[in-house]
Parts: C-alpha cells; sequence; structure tokens
C-alpha cells in the first residue's frame, strides 16, 4: 500500500478540512483519539509503549472524566486531557501541551499534586492514596539541554538520589526531538511518537504501523470523514485558536530580538560608524540614523 503526505500551509488552519486523518496534536483530537470510549485498547497499547518500554504491563483501564474538581471551595478547577483509572488502581493523568506558555511547568506539577489529592474523601486515611502518573507530551522542547525523547521524574533525595516516594511521577514526550523517518521506524515507541507527530500529514495507513492493531485502530477514530459536522466545526476553532497564539508568540519573540539589536545599536553609536552598526546588528543604516536622532 502506497502512502503520500499532504502539502498544506501551517499559516491556513483551515486546509485541515481537506486532510484525511485529523492532527493528534490538537487536544480536541487528542482526546477524541485517546479518550474516547471506543480508545480503551488504543490507550493501553500506548501507555504500555511509552511508559513500560513496550511491555504488556497494563491489562485493563478505566476511561474517566478529565475534570478535576477540586475538593475544598476555592481550589481552582482543572481539566486534563485523557484521565485513567489502570487495573492496580493507579492514576494516569494525559496532557497535549501544543503551545509553550508561561508557568507550563508549574501547571504539570498542580495537575499532577490534585490529582493525588482528590482521591481522598474527608476523613480517609492517607494509606488509602494510590499512585499518579502524569504524561505530559509536548510540541516544544521542555529540557533543551538534553536530547532524551521521554523523562521521567520522581520525588528523591538531593545528594545519594535515593526515592522519597513513588506515588507521584512526571513523564515527559518532547516531539520535537522525535525525528526518526516513516522507514525507520522500529519499535512500538517509534510509531506512536510518528503517528502522534505526522498522522495528519498522510493519506493512508503505512503498512509498518497498520500491523499493530491499536495504531490501525487510531487511524480509524483518527479519520477525518468520521467526524460529526458539530466535532469539526470544534475542531477548526481549535486550530484556529493555536494557530493565531503560536503567531502571537512568535511575534512576541521578534519584538523582543529587535529590541535587543536596538539597544546594542545604541551602546555603538559613539564606537563605530553607522554602516558598521547596522552591518553588526542586522539592521538597516536609516534605523540606526533614527537612533542617533
Amino acid at each position: 500500500m502506497a502512502y503520500s503526505t499532504i502539502k498544506t500551509s501551517a499559516l491556513l488552519p483551515y486546509v485541515s478540512m481537506a486532510r484525511v486523518f485529523i492532527n493528534p496534536k490538537t487536544d480536541f483530537a487528542f482526546k477524541k483519539i485517546f479518550g474516547s470510549k471506543q480508545s480503551k485498547d488504543i490507550l493501553i497499547s500506548f501507555l504500555n509503549a511509552i511508559l513500560y518500554n513496550e511491555q504488556d504491563e497494563i491489562q485493563d483501564l478505566v476511561i474517566l472524566d478529565p475534570y478535576q474538581a477540586p475538593r475544598i471551595k476555592g481550589i481552582k478547577d482543572t481539566y486534563l486531557d485523557v484521565k485513567a483509572t489502570l487495573a492496580d488502581s493507579t492514576t494516569v493523568i494525559i496532557e497535549m501541551q501544543v503551545l509553550n506558555v508561561l508557568g507550563f511547568e508549574k501547571r504539570v506539577l498542580y495537575n499532577a499534586a490534585k490529582a493525588f489529592s482528590i482521591q481522598l474523601g474527608v476523613g480517609e486515611d492517607y494509606t488509602l492514596l494510590n499512585p499518579v502518573i502524569a504524561l505530559t507530551i509536548t510540541d516544544f522542547e521542555m529540557f533543551p539541554g538534553n536530547d532524551r525523547i521521554i523523562s521521567r521524574y520522581r520525588l528523591k533525595e538531593k545528594d545519594d538520589l535515593s526515592d522519597y516516594s513513588d506515588d507521584i511521577e512526571l513523564v515527559f514526550v518532547e516531539l520535537p526531538k522525535f525525528t526518526k523517518e516513516l522507514d525507520d521506524l522500529e519499535t512500538s515507541v517509534d510509531k506512536w511518537l510518528y503517528f502522534l507527530k505526522s498522522a495528519n500529514e498522510l493519506e493512508t495507513v503505512p503498512p509498518n504501523m497498520g500491523e499493530v492493531p491499536a495504531i490501525n485502530h487510531a487511524f480509524t477514530v483518527a479519520k477525518q470523514s468520521k467526524l460529526t459536522p458539530k466535532e469539526l466545526d470544534a475542531l477548526e476553532k481549535r486550530e484556529i485558536f493555536l494557530h493565531d497564539n503560536r503567531n502571537a508568540i512568535l511575534k512576541a519573540k521578534q519584538e523582543g530580538r529587535q529590541e535587543e539589536r536596538l539597544e546594542i545599536a545604541r551602546s555603538l553609536l559613539d564606537v563605530l560608524d553607522e554602516e558598521t552598526i547596522a552591518q553588526k546588528t542586522v539592521l538597516t543604516v536609516e534605523q540606526v540614523r533614527q537612533l542617533k536622532k
């Protein structure tokens, strides 16, 4: 079976209407694929690959309402993309994040701590608390200093790194660090990461991915033709929102770099000539002259 990609412009969110598969990186699509009633086998396969190194540790789970209502009045409500309870009573919360917003790393910790704490009712014993795994998938680099695609964090002693508790575990998947091409996919982890990153660019299910039953099922759920008009409208609005916010972030970064150039140019006005300053700061000579005025 042949496969191909659809060439679309990142600047036109509405072109998603012509795609075969929806984009799993949008929270709407991610919830649809991994958190729907028919998604149990998909979620089990995905979690076994990412969390348990492709071992069949998870045999069963229950997909829950991802809304985390607070136990105490005044505490902030939280909304997750997917939430599930495993057969051993471990809670797994999953969030797909496209935009690197301010305070996101604290939000991850807050959501994990909240999922842990709301297990108990008034007067119940702390021994009843079950472990929580917070799985966060990002379309940006959370930890630029290392090349690890999947990172895991637990509470440890600062010097000898002995474990304090494994009751709360933070797992991060950074999609930009995954660079394998379709023909290079070997493991189930590879195939799931490629699905998340590139499913919406495919026209058909690649043979080496379709051989994994759960991934083949995920492609079926992700077919755009299966969405209702209401779902298509919600998906398009979400893609437009992400597109606009991504552009706002890029604009802010560009404006910040421009201001840096202007500050450097100001500091060189009494040292170098206008042409040299323009060359070193990537400004125009006219911009440098305006600074002098």
